[in-house]
């Protein structure tokens, strides 16, 4: 006979708002067991009696049967001495009060039992746009604090009606307990106004704004982490909204109904349609079967997305032909949606923002009256060598934390100038925030203001340690420095591209020394110069340069980031060539200037970065003469790489001197004379990896290291990553790369929180 036996049950993780305290009461009941469950700030708590063997097995099945959303780190349980006097198994209300442990659950797309009720004129939610259950809907953006529970969140306002109440509080329905719960009848609700902000008076707001998109208006759309701009992809809409947007050729992301759909426009492989599918729903970058006029000018791949709102799918109901089964069915429908912000500015989310910053960019609005609390873009993502890789890491994600592999100080670490996003840790997590942007502008300043308060509330904590980057003028390190002082808190300066290998180090949990190689457009280095494709060795707060490309000169200062014509001119000019820049770029006005800059070196600043080289070699091809967005030049050279198909490396492109200097002026020297400019971008690609790993090797065998970190921005190049990962793996070199964050700055304030929590390690 079983034993009956008194225990208590703690569980750790992301297990709020993911319906684990009902996936509880179920198994409990089933079991047979009595006892309660309930949240409270370190995770879900449970006290339980009843049959040695019935209990053992309940927390077996915790673990190999949980939510689909969650994500467990830890089951504990101890057994209690006293047996309690329960009668049934309950769920108790969340307690509040120790320092808060848990973390909420990022936003996820309707689920498939969701989208069906949708569009089941039998059910009470049918074509309700807030339709969610414990399953699916927005979590972070909406929550205003710790622990995840209605009263803490924007539905506060929202009463729920006797029947959702009923639902709520029934542990058999997929909507017990979920903290979002309404229906049409006590549920936020959809406004459309005109583009002067008054309310256009409809019986079915969706309806007419799908009308709206399809007479080529823009509508801007608000959603569950901001606004969106939205339009027919197919329209002169778009022409328009680049005008407003002041956004030449950036590309836009566009979203279509579903997979089937998306192969009509794109080739895909089966992990991108399962990234496509996901519920986390990213933004996923492929390659495009042919060019929608105006969406991704001159690039081989374009960003697409599936609906993960219920608004999305009834306003592609609106759209899309009626057939049977539509849902499954291709559909024509390819709408433009980008995010709703003014240039460089912050994703909008109230009507008041939406009213100061869109009113001449939409031609209506379609709002309603659910607050966004925290503003969080679509997350972009790409498979890179078979597996996922970040570009953008925000909604979807947002704000699960990357473990790491011990505990120390709290530390903010306040990330980049670009691409900036914030990192904080608590005891062996740390919390990386939503893509914050660039902070050159008022409105990304202040998101980053408020996204430190709000990650300090609702981890209820406070920074005992902060880090930024060495760079005294970026933003982010005047915050930091200003923090520290107010704070009265020890503060450290990371170097850029120590920061990007240290990130790849918190990734993969080790301290041991590594050789990390980061390559991307600028970082301020400890000589004071502008560096940009470094060698590193990197052992936790400690690193020391090993190798580097060779500096070129950059006319103009950062000028010459936006116009590759400069770069490419340095490059003549250091090749012995100068005489040919004028001939060569009849176009630009500046080139006699430029001449004399080089020659009398005015404002030329050398730089070792890798992104200036791709800009110097696609400016000697002619393929990108002026740059309209940040990488431009080298997303031509890589699309064109990927039409021409492997080619053979130069052997005598490149050269390594004694000092771990790797020289690639003479495959310029070579792409000056290069005519076919596919084969040249191919040429380079190939050079370029070939002269990288050999600079690798030699380094490694003089460390004695064969562990290999790969981080900065360029590593986004789908073609180098692939190539350095496969030979250096060839090589027998263990490769380490940028999974649960991008390989870019917005990974760098992890590994600005890395190389603190080192330090302190190190120095305790």
């Amino acid at each position: 006979m079983n034993n009956i036996i008194h225990a208590r049950i703690r569980i750790t993780g992301q297990v709020q708002g993911v319906g684990f305290r009902p996936f509880v009461y179920r198994l409990a009941h089933e079991l047979e067991l009595t006892g309660w469950v309930r949240n409270d700030n370190l995770g879900v708590d449970i006290t339980i009696q009843g049959a040695q063997s019935k209990l053992m097995s309940l927390i077996e099945r915790l673990r190999n049967e949980a939510p689909y959303l969650a994500r467990i780190e830890q089951i504990t349980h101890e057994l209690l001495s006293e047996q309690g006097e329960f009668m049934e198994f309950n769920i108790i209300p969340s307690q509040d009060g120790r320092q808060r442990q848990t973390a909420i659950t990022p936003d996820m797309a309707i689920c498939t039992d969701c989208l069906f009720e949708l569009f089941d004129p039998g059910d009470r939610r049918y074509q309700h746009p807030f339709i969610n259950c414990i399953h699916c809907g927005p979590r972070y953006t909406l929550t205003a604090k710790l622990p995840y529970d209605r009263a803490n969140t924007s539905m506060n306002t929202f009463k729920q009606c006797p029947d959702c109440q009923q639902e709520y509080e029934m542990p058999g329905t997929r909507r017990f307990h979920a903290q979002s719960n309404s229906c049409p009848a006590c549920g936020p609700t959809l406004r459309l106004y005109d583009k002067n902000w008054q309310t256009i008076v409809t019986d079915d707001a969706l309806m007419s704004t799908a009308g709206l998109i399809r007479a080529g208006k823009i509508v801007a759309i608000k959603g569950i982490g901001g606004f969106h701009l939205v339009c027919d992809a197919h329209s002169t809409a778009v022409t328009r909204l680049r005008e407003g947007k002041q956004r030449d050729e950036k590309p836009f992301a566009v979203m279509v109904l579903n997979t089937t759909s998306a192969k009509c426009h794109a080739i895909l492989s089966s992990k991108e349609i399962a990234l496509l599918e996901s519920p986390e729903r990213p933004i996923v970058l492929v390659q495009s079967t042919h060019e929608l006029p105006g969406i991704a000018p001159g690039l081989i791949n374009i960003g697409i997305m599936l609906p993960y709102t219920p608004l999305h799918y009834l306003l592609f109901s609106e759209l899309s032909p009626k057939k049977t089964d539509w849902l499954q069915q291709e559909s024509p429908v390819v709408l433009l949606m980008t995010s709703a912000n003014p240039y460089g500015e912050p994703l909008v989310t109230s009507d008041a923002e939406a009213q100061y910053s869109l009113t001449g960019l939409a031609d209506a609005f379609l709002s309603h009256d659910r607050d966004i609390l925290h503003r969080c873009d679509d997350s972009v993502m790409r498979v890179n060598v078979a597996a996922p890789q970040f570009i953008r890491r925000a909604r979807g994600f947002t704000p699960r934390h990357i473990l790491l592999p011990f505990s120390g100080p709290s530390v903010l670490a306040c990330g980049a100038g670009l691409k900036n996003t914030l990192c904080i840790t608590r005891e062996n997590k740390a919390f990386v925030s939503q893509h914050i942007g660039d902070l050159d502008h008022a409105g990304t300043r202040a998101m980053l203001e408020e996204t430190v308060a709000h990650l300090c509330e609702i981890l209820d904590i406070q920074p005992e340690l902060i880090a930024h980057d060495l760079h005294p003028d970026f933003y982010s390190s005047q915050f930091a420095a200003n923090y520290a002082a107010q704070h009265g808190i020890p503060v450290i300066a990371v170097q850029h591209h120590h920061a990007h290998i240290a990130a790849i180090c918190a990734e993969h949990r080790t301290s041991l020394p590594v050789l990390g190689l980061a390559l991307d457009g600028v970082g301020l280095g400890t000589d004071g110069k502008a560096w940009g494709g470094e060698l590193l060795y990197v052992a936790g707060a400690r690193f020391e340069r090993i190798g580097h490309l060779t500096p070129i000169a950059m006319p103009g200062g950062d000028r010459a980031a936006q116009e590759p014509w400069r770069m490419a001119s340095a490059a003549l000019f250091q090749l012995g060539r100068g005489n040919e820049i004028v001939q060569r770029f009849p176009k630009q006005s500046g080139t006699k200037t430029v001449v004399t800059m080089l020659q009398r070196d005015l404002n030329c600043p050398k730089t070792s970065s890798a992104g200036r080289l791709f800009d110097a070699a696609a400016g000697l091809l002619g393929l990108c003469e002026r740059q309209n967005y940040e990488g431009q030049a080298a997303m031509f050279m890589e699309g064109l790489t990927i039409k021409q198909g492997r080619v053979e490396a130069q052997n005598n492109g490149y050269a390594i001197t004694e000092n771990g200097e790797l020289d690639f002026l003479p495959l310029l020297n070579i792409l000056a004379d290069c005519s076919n400019k596919a084969y040249g971008a191919a040429l380079f690609h190939a050079t370029l990896g070939q002269g990288l790993v050999a600079l690798i090797r030699r380094a490694a065998q003089q460390k004695n290291i064969t562990t290999i970190a790969l981080s900065g921005g360029c590593l986004l190049n789908s073609v180098l990553s692939a190539a350095l990962i496969e030979e250096l793996t060839n090589q027998g070199f263990h490769v380490l790369t940028a999974q649960q964050l991008p390989p870019n700055d917005g990974g760098i304030s992890l590994g600005q929180a890395w190389v603190a929590l080192q330090s302190f390690n190190q120095g305790a």
